[in-house]
């Protein structure tokens, strides 16, 4: 076999989106490589760095985690990405994963971004997989209040939660368009409304696996307030950001419980429709029946005088009653007999 090509990793600070240092809120530096930002950052007491990668290769982020000193088993989480939200605590570091999501209603699809987040006692390091969330518009907004931007470490991470909740607004709101529509399609009998409910129902059960461990992430935090001393105010903030995570919880929680409630509906009516057309048809069937009886019996009736006639019919010398006076009389009578008799049959049978 061939030997396996060993692939140089651009430096560390290639994928560097942004990295800045503060102090009392406002950004005093805005370092030029992760090496100047780590070796000012401990050469300057209450200094936080705030450093974002995207995308970064295995061999980039070994070597920040390295500087920053972060746990392996975080960076190798980091590293492979793809994993569920959920939060862990490596000595005095936190390590978050969560994941932001944007609804697409032309595809009513969920695109999800992941983001690794290493909070640390002054330091706070993300790691983006994707264009979403918007980090720079958090920073943004953050280094625009520098009293909330003060209180550290902790206080970005507020800022990053927010975002990504705030974000789930919007698909929240295309989802229940799009279940609106669904509920008026359903009822209009719509005969491709089924195969939408069940991929719409795919994309809620994905959201809701990105929306419900947030709470169990926020409660994990509110759990360590008192031990790790979090700042009062930005427990409020932190609060504040779980109610709406629980709103958003609850909504998922209800989209997904009314697209179930709808698919059974839509198969209930299926069903109903599908009843009805053989309702339908049973009836067309049987009014069918009772016109071919009438044509049977009628055929029947005149079906006796042709036997009758045809054998009389027969030109042979040796017939009897061939010369019999009374024959012609006797052979319109047998007709008519055989004719009204069958006739009596049909009618008390009701096929007539």
């Amino acid at each position: 076999m061939d030997p396996r090509r060993v692939m140089l990793a651009p430096p560390a600070d290639a994928n560097v989106v942004d990295a800045g240092l503060y102090r009392g809120g406002r950004r005093v530096e805005s370092p030029g490589n992760l090496h100047d930002a780590y070796q000012r950052l401990c050469a300057q007491p209450g200094t936080m760095a705030w450093i974002g990668l995207y995308r970064p290769a295995e061999e980039q982020l070994l070597t920040v985690a390295e500087q920053f000193g972060l746990h392996k088993l975080a960076v190798e989480d980091a590293i492979v990405a793809h994993q569920r939200p959920k939060l862990e605590r490596y000595g005095d570091t936190l390590f978050l994963v969560l994941r932001a999501a944007r609804y697409v209603d032309e595809l009513e699809e969920v695109h999800f971004g992941e983001v690794h987040v290493f909070v640390g006692p002054h330091f706070v390091l993300t790691v983006r997989h994707a264009e979403a969330p918007d980090l720079g518009a958090v920073r943004h907004r953050m280094e625009n209040d520098p009293d909330l931007l003060a209180r550290g470490p902790e206080a970005v991470l507020y800022g990053i939660l927010d975002a990504v909740v705030d974000g789930y607004a919007p698909v929240i709101a295309g989802l229940q368009h799009d279940i609106d529509e669904i509920e008026t399609e359903v009822f209009r009998g719509d005969p491709k409304v089924t195969r939408r409910i069940y991929e719409l129902s795919g994309e809620v059960i994905e959201f809701q696996r990105a929306t419900r461990p947030l709470l169990d992430i926020l409660g994990g935090l509110a759990a360590g307030f008192d031990k790790y001393g979090t700042d009062e105010e930005l427990r409020r903030y932190l609060a504040d950001v779980a109610d709406h995570a629980t709103t958003v919880a609850e909504r998922v929680d209800g989209f997904r419980q009314t697209l179930a409630d709808i698919l059974l509906l839509n198969a209930t009516l299926v069903s109903q429709a599908q009843n009805e057309e053989v309702r339908r048809l049973t009836i067309a069937s049987y009014a069918q029946n009772e016109e071919i009886k009438k044509v049977s019996a009628w055929a029947a009736i005149l079906f006796a005088p042709t036997i009758v006639g045809t054998v009389y019919g027969m030109n042979f010398n040796h017939m009897p009653e061939l010369h019999w006076t009374a024959g012609y009389p006797f052979a319109l009578s047998l007709m008519v007999t055989v004719s009204l008799l069958l006739f009596t049959i049909f009618k008390r049978r009701g096929w007539l």
